[in-house]
């Protein structure tokens, strides 16, 4: 939707709290899915798994309305919710836990045999031309769920940090998150 669809004289929208007020010649990208995010929901009420955790809740929910890429036997992988660029992957272990230190062998190995792969899935699927690889350990790391670790996979393209996050405080995303799903569980399945 566009700001100049807003504007008065168009009938489907000419009730007063339709408006997005007056023309000022700027495009509008509206993104009201965010505000899920702004608003703190779906975050965790405290650091247990039966505290609303998401990465627990995921792996229970069908691949489509979880978000699941790929699961393995103690890790899988998911769509971040709040992507920062398109195929932006998460790998959690299956259990609830914070430290990557608490990670048993056989954790370690998934997580990380799961983040070749998703390397690899991003690459056929997008082409990036980079990755950012890492966790965020604790809240003052910068993790936005530290009871549940978990690893990102960011696929990066130059230029992708461009004028829109840093004045707009908005991504521009091509696709859904769904048909972004979709398309790297596909290929997943040929790895």
């Amino acid at each position: 939707m566009r700001g100049a669809d807003d504007e008065p004289g168009n009938r489907e929208n000419d009730l007063p709290e339709a408006r997005t007020g007056t023309r000022d010649g700027y495009e509008r990208l509206w993104t009201p899915h965010r505000m899920a995010y702004v608003k703190g929901e779906g975050k965790p009420t405290g650091p247990g798994a039966d505290d609303g955790c998401p990465f627990c809740r995921a792996p229970g929910l069908a691949e489509e309305e979880g978000l699941v890429v790929a699961r393995g036997k103690s890790a899988y992988v998911v769509l971040n919710l709040y992507p920062y660029n398109s195929g932006h992957l998460l790998v959690c272990p299956y259990r609830h836990v914070s430290e990557y230190t608490s990670l048993d062998e056989n954790e370690t190995a998934e997580v990380a045999a799961l983040t070749q792969t998703g390397i690899r899935t991003l690459t056929e699927a997008y082409r990036p031309q980079g990755f950012n690889v890492g966790m965020n350990l604790g809240t003052v790391a910068g993790a936005g769920i530290a009871a549940h670790l978990h690893q990102h996979i960011v696929p990066r393209w130059g230029g992708d940090t461009n004028f829109m996050p840093v004045i707009g405080q908005t991504k521009v995303l091509p696709e859904m998150l769904e048909q972004t799903r979709s398309r790297l569980a596909e290929l997943w399945t040929r790895e």
